[in-house]
């Protein structure tokens, strides 16, 4: 049976810190091996970036239900935002990112997405026989409205336009969480041959600490545990780190040097 609970939400009402890491993988298996850890509260699938197909979904978030002190993240990329929200939350995938957003309506259209239809919600999601309500067998509707109803939103900041409009976006109703993005930032700032230069660290400062200010939660994407202690200093508490492709490549570099040298190659 898919998961009731959302063990991201629950952690963001109650104040609490998060720790999540990226999958461009949706193989189950990924999914079981991360949870055997016991210390990630969710897995993002990174589905603008990785190949996926709409069975894929369900079976990734049914290796997430196994595991109570887990949810499930899905990066949805901006076309067709609507149809790629629908199949998530339909798959049972419980929080959404929502990539390339620039003005407050794009925040809007991401809530509305995200949400059901119900009386006054303006959510644009409706009723569906997908594995959120049980395939019409084995849930109910109810249940799956509140799944979509309890879903962290959240955004990427990455592009020009939102950072020149962030407080509009972050004071949109429904906008849980946002995340700066160093890499598009600065591709659309014509500075992408050196993405960590300081003037892009110093708008990443400026879009948490905004974020801070008018209460929603940023959340920072890094590689290894020692590079959170800045954030932290900066009242950043929420964290997904890593990539299952990037642990690989270090992995591999790494021992495949070291035995080269062992064997004088």
């Amino acid at each position: 049976m898919k998961k009731t609970t959302n063990v991201l939400r629950d952690r963001l009402n109650d104040g609490k810190p998060t720790i999540g890491t990226h999958l461009m993988s949706v193989w189950p298996a990924m999914v079981e091996i991360i949870g055997y850890t016991g210390v990630m509260d969710y897995i993002e699938f990174s589905g603008e970036d990785a190949p996926y197909d709409l069975a894929s979904l369900d079976n990734f978030t049914r290796a997430i239900d196994l595991f109570d002190h887990m949810s499930s993240m899905m990066k949805i990329e901006q076309i067709p935002k609507e149809f790629l929200a629908g199949r998530a939350n339909g798959a049972g995938i419980q929080n959404l990112l929502f990539a390339d957003t620039r003005y407050a309506e794009d925040a809007r259209s991401a809530v509305a997405a995200a949400r059901p239809e119900t009386p006054g919600s303006g959510g644009k999601a409706g009723a569906g026989w997908k594995r959120e309500a049980g395939y019409g067998i084995g849930a109910t509707l109810a249940e799956a409205v509140q799944q979509r109803q309890q879903g962290v939103v959240a955004l990427m900041i990455e592009k020009v336009d939102a950072v020149e409009n962030l407080e509009e976006i972050l004071e949109v109703d429904g906008v849980d969480m946002i995340q700066f993005g160093p890499s598009d930032y600065s591709v659309t700032r014509g500075m992408q041959g050196d993405p960590g230069q300081p003037e892009i660290e110093r708008v990443r400062r400026y879009v948490n600490d905004t974020a801070i200010k008018l209460g929603v939660r940023p959340r920072a994407e890094i590689f290894h545990f020692e590079e959170a202690k800045p954030y932290m200093d900066a009242g950043v508490i929420d964290f997904c780190i890593g990539w299952d492709t990037r642990t690989v490549y270090d992995f591999c570099k790494r021992q495949g040097e070291e035995l080269a040298k062992l064997l004088s190659l």
